[in-house]
């Protein structure tokens, strides 16, 4: 196995892995090594995908806009889980990371007066969303990945499938990982690391999320003894294209589409009346669920089985769509062959955001030189519900904060030494998986494993769905241990690949079902049918998840409250 050292290894190439590749950059002077491993080609990173905007308080004082005002819309979004003192880093350094976006050359949307124009989000007092019409993710990231190009300091490993996270007596020491392109098997050793691979959305079938959000660095620490939290929040958003689940961004409700039931009734009336459409995402998901539920909902054969409500944008007109909402135009002409500005297009909720991950502290700190920022690192800032546009202000602000730290404690650190003990039996276990000449099918037990989540883990959840996913699991991480490749190439084995991120999203959705079946109450995402109503006397704490052999260690710890107390959330 080749070794290779670095002073700073981040993982994942997203807009947290790479602006905190940036900034460890910059607060070394450039001489520090840093290495950027990813799975995909950088610029093919799932951040990529976000289409709507970064919120952020540009303009103190307009409409009434103010710091203190969009911690209280987060704060509320998440169902009062969220960490206090998190949110405040949330609102205060968000302004300076979109302006700083602004001078890397991101081509916001602006208005007459040239000023960043703000967009409506859901769960959001006022407009506070810069965007770069609908494909904010793109900008940014291609932005962020032109910058890093110009750092001779920063190298960037495309392709690069980590296998193994290394510490060496709690600390962090590096990781495994297989080039996709020659197969042969590297040992990155550091000093710092990050872990910024994002989130799990692929533990379900139906998800706005690409193929490559597996949840890999949440599972690898994991493995290692590092705790998990508040798992059980997964994210269903409200209008995912029916029936590829690909995401209709929530800009084309804040631009002001509709929702509207077989009945062609914009049913939210019922749900949020003073806010409609543009309530939190938790909110909305269950509206159109119980639509469905109740048989208000849509079935048309040529979308497929699913029932589904109708997104309206016509009476935005074919102008607007083409400024504000171009790429959701393309989508569904494209996918469905339907004109959003003549046509309703078909949408109902897909996971697509999981609030859970990498226990930090506010820091983002997960344990002695090891960091998580992005998705994949829980602070808390989201609670147990994202308001939509909060995720790129913490991508980018814990990017920045986590290279930051890492660059500190790698300028004055000593370089550790490989744990050649550690590296050689994991070169052996991947040996073995190729070698192995028959067991079981990988993909039918990726397959098992999104049907029992979609049907069994879902926007409503029940003890019994929850025991029988939970069953169902155990079973199939059972059979995962005597699965084989089919494709015995070194080269480019996708296969392989592929078999290493099912058992990554297969371990997180044991830790999902587990923490969401103790959770007795209703908060945020996490909705249970028996449990309707929030708990805070028992259940305002965070779920702390461990590995304790082949079991799962459910603990909790308290919320950061700091000025907002917990009440009763009414839009």
């Amino acid at each position: 196995m080749e070794l290779l050292d670095f002073d700073i290894i981040i993982l994942g190439s997203g807009l947290a892995g790479m602006r905190a590749a940036l900034q460890a950059a910059k607060a070394s002077n450039g001489k520090l090594r840093i290495a950027l491993v990813s799975k995909l080609h950088a610029m093919r990173s799932h951040s990529v995908s976000a289409e709507g905007g970064i919120s952020g308080v540009l303009y103190p004082g307009e409409n009434g806009d103010s710091a203190d005002l969009h911690a209280y819309d987060t704060i509320k979004g998440s169902d009062y889980l969220a960490d206090q003192n998190a949110v405040k880093i949330l609102v205060d350094h968000a302004p300076e990371e979109i302006k700083l976006f602004n001078n890397l050359g991101v081509p916001w949307n602006r208005n007459r007066n040239g000023k960043i124009e703000l967009r409506a989000f859901g769960g959001m007092s006022v407009n506070r969303t810069a965007f770069a019409a609908d494909k904010t993710g793109f900008f940014m990231l291609n932005t962020l990945y032109d910058n890093l190009l110009s750092f001779k300091n920063i190298e960037i490993f495309h392709e690069h499938v980590a296998t193994k996270l290394l510490l060496k007596g709690g600390s962090f020491a590096g990781v495994t990982a297989i080039d996709m392109a020659t197969g042969n098997m590297k040992a990155f050793i550091s000093r710092a690391g990050i872990i910024a691979t994002g989130g799990f959305g692929r533990a379900y079938g139906f998800t706005t999320t690409g193929y490559s959000s597996t949840g890999d660095g949440i599972a690898l620490a994991y493995k290692e003894g590092l705790p998990l939290k508040d798992m059980e929040f997964v994210q269903f958003h409200p209008t995912a294209l029916v029936p590829s689940g690909i995401l209709i961004t929530e800009a084309a409700r804040g631009e002001g589409g509709y929702l509207l039931n077989s009945k062609g009734e914009r049913f939210m009336k019922n749900y949020a009346p003073s806010v409609m459409e543009l309530a939190p995402r938790d909110i909305v998901s269950r509206a159109e669920i119980t639509e469905i539920n109740e048989g208000r909902g849509i079935k048309d054969k040529k979308y497929g089985d699913l029932a589904y409500v109708h997104l309206d944008l016509r009476h935005l007109g074919e102008e607007k769509i083409d400024e504000k909402l171009p790429m959701i135009k393309e989508i569904s002409m494209k996918m469905l062959g339907l004109n959003p500005a003549k046509d309703l297009i078909p949408v109902r909720p897909a996971v697509h955001f999981t609030m859970g991950g990498i226990d930090t502290d506010i820091n983002g700190k997960a344990a002695n030189g090891l960091w998580a920022a992005g998705e994949c690192g829980c602070v808390s800032v989201h609670g147990s519900n994202r308001l939509g546009s909060n995720s790129l202000s913490q991508c980018v602000i814990w990017g920045r904060i986590t290279g930051n730290a890492a660059a500190q404690l790698a300028i004055k650190s000593k370089a550790p030494a490989a744990p050649k003990t550690e590296i050689e039996r994991e070169e052996k276990r991947i040996d073995a998986l190729f070698e192995r000449k028959s067991g079981e099918n990988p993909y039918e037990i990726r397959s098992k494993l999104w049907q029992t989540m979609d049907n069994n883990v879902n926007v409503y959840r029940d003890s019994k769905s929850m025991r029988s996913a939970k069953s169902i699991l155990a079973g199939l991480a059972e059979k995962y241990k005597k699965i084989a490749i089919d494709d015995k190439s070194r080269v480019y084995n996708t296969n392989f690949r592929d078999a290493l991120e099912i058992e990554n999203t297969l371990l997180l959705a044991q830790v999902v079902t587990e923490a969401a079946l103790a959770r007795k109450e209703s908060r945020g995402a996490h909705a249970r049918k028996e449990f309707p109503k929030r708990d805070d006397k028992n259940w305002l704490k965070h779920t702390i998840a461990r590995k304790a052999g082949n079991q799962i260690r459910l603990a909790y710890s308290p919320v950061v409250i700091t000025k907002w107390k917990p009440k009763e959330r009414k839009y």
